[in-house]
């Protein structure tokens, strides 16, 4: 499947790929433009760090690539100079005159551009994790965006701690909402329903956003009606721990400093155009607008975080939006900085989770394009085999040690694909059971979905009608 790029892919070194696996690092955000210093991801401080540093290298707050270099306590200013000098050895800076937005190209085709001012419903589902939760909540709402409304979804939570949270120090800022249904799909749709902007954006509750993220976000829909979901550029937080480092070694959430759009309209006659949705971005870090995500129906309560298929919504999702004629973007000035797990067992949960998500993925879309089945089981083979060649590659570029354990990784991984079609189908069973058991009452509940989970319109609990505008924000 082929993109249109629209800048120049700048170097993305993974972090400590000339390191041991142990060295922690410290990951830190530097913009050319300004002299400041060094500033924390998400810009919640100014920096000082020692050891090995990762840089975040901007211009202007335009994302160019990552940068390694050395530091020493008490020493930023030549910490600073070593990060700059790096940069312009080893990324793609353009002149001054070609980094103003006024002179960068257009990312997508300016068609159809929509009047006024696209208003965003940022969505963040948690569940049990309000520390986590604080630090995500704290920098989405220093972001400038003023066209902007903030929900919590608790999803089946222990006990009313969020609620807590979300009254004290967030009251009159952040809509709180309570999805009783484990699964993230779900407690997506219960937010989905909820939100009153025409773009409807999906954060995680261990992400730090970024200060321009909403912004960003805003700007590409508004370039061209034809956009249906816009992803972004999703970083560590955080590599502190050797399961940080390795699952950056191993891949990371990162899809590169270039922004790309596909659609349907490139590939018509390719059938397996729309299963190559993993390329596009994560659902760390992706909006959709909101009339196109309730059009599919919202997200499948049988995939997702909490249910037997352990993820693989975001890329039913993305799967769903270029099937009905929309344009998915990747958009790498929409930044978040994500926290990875800092044990082996819970990295190794995870990345097994990738997989099962993945192949339940696949079930869930043969499921809604059979025609393409038999072509699909003709390209697995050949497309496991390349997936497998790309880890090896990757992995053989450390030491001995970090080969054998990145490869393990890759092990879980297909082990999860092999799992995930028996995760989906336990899933719709167990979605069933729900709907049946009566935590979820028959016809369309008090969200506006009908007895599946699945989105249909109509009004959240607040009464507000599901199309409803945003008029300023909480930011």
């Amino acid at each position: 499947m082929k993109g249109s790029d629209r800048r120049t892919d700048a170097a993305c070194p993974r972090p400590a790929a000339r390191d041991s696996l142990y060295t922690p690092v410290r990951v830190v955000d530097l913009d050319l433009d300004e002299p400041s210093g060094l500033r924390s991801p998400g810009g919640s401080g100014a920096a000082d760090p020692e050891g090995r540093v990762l840089a975040l290298v901007r211009l202007h707050g335009h994302p160019l690539g990552l940068v390694t270099a050395t530091g020493t306590a008490g020493a930023t200013a030549a910490l600073r100079r070593a990060l700059v000098d790096a940069a312009h050895r080893e990324l793609h800076v353009p002149a001054l005159s070609t980094a103003t937005p006024a002179a960068r190209p257009s990312r997508v085709a300016r068609a159809r551009v929509p009047a006024g001012p696209v208003t965003v419903s940022v969505v963040v589902c948690t569940r049990d994790r309000t520390e986590s939760l604080r630090s995500c909540l704290d920098s989405l709402l220093r972001t400038g965006y003023p066209h902007t409304e903030v929900l919590v979804v608790d999803n089946a939570p222990r006990d009313d701690a969020t609620e807590r949270l979300v009254a004290a120090r967030y009251r009159d800022r952040v809509r709180y909402l309570r999805e009783p249904v484990p699964g993230l799909a779900r407690a997506r749709n219960r937010g989905l329903a909820a939100a009153g902007g025409e773009v409807v954006a999906f954060a995680d509750d261990d992400l730090i956003i970024d200060a321009d993220w909403v912004g960003a976000i805003a700007r590409t829909f508004g370039a061209d009606d034809r956009i249906g979901c816009v992803t972004g550029l999703v970083l560590p937080a955080e590599l502190e721990t050797p399961a940080q480092v390795a699952l950056e070694q191993y891949g990371g959430y990162s899809r590169g400093f270039a922004a790309r759009d596909w659609s349907l309209r490139l590939e018509p006659d390719d059938p397996l155009v729309r299963f190559s949705v993993g390329r596009f971005g994560s659902g760390a870090n992706m909006a959709f607008r909101t009339a196109v995500v309730r059009g599919f129906g919202g997200f499948d309560p049988a995939t997702g975080a909490g249910t037997p298929a352990r993820g693989g919504e975001e890329l039913l999702a993305f799967f769903q939006t270029l099937d009905t004629g929309h344009t998915v973007a990747y958009q790498p000035d929409a930044i978040v900085w994500h926290r990875h797990p800092r044990t082996a067992d819970a990295l190794g949960r995870q990345v097994f989770n990738f997989g099962v998500g993945f192949g339940a993925y696949l079930t869930a879309a043969v499921a809604r394009r059979p025609g393409v089945l038999l072509e699909l089981a003709r390209r697995v083979p050949g497309g496991l085999r390349q997936w497998q060649r790309v880890r090896r590659d990757r992995a053989r570029c450390g030491p001995a040690g970090r080969e054998l354990a990145q490869l393990r990784l890759g092990r879980r991984e297909l082990g999860g694909m092999l799992v995930g079609p028996f995760g989906y189908a336990v899933s719709v069973w167990r979605q069933r059971g729900w709907d049946a058991g009566g935590l979820v009452g028959p016809g369309r509940d008090d969200t506006g979905r009908d007895d599946t989970g699945r989105f249909r319109g109509g009004r959240d609990d607040t009464g507000q009608a599901g199309g409803g505008q945003v008029d300023g924000g909480a930011s």
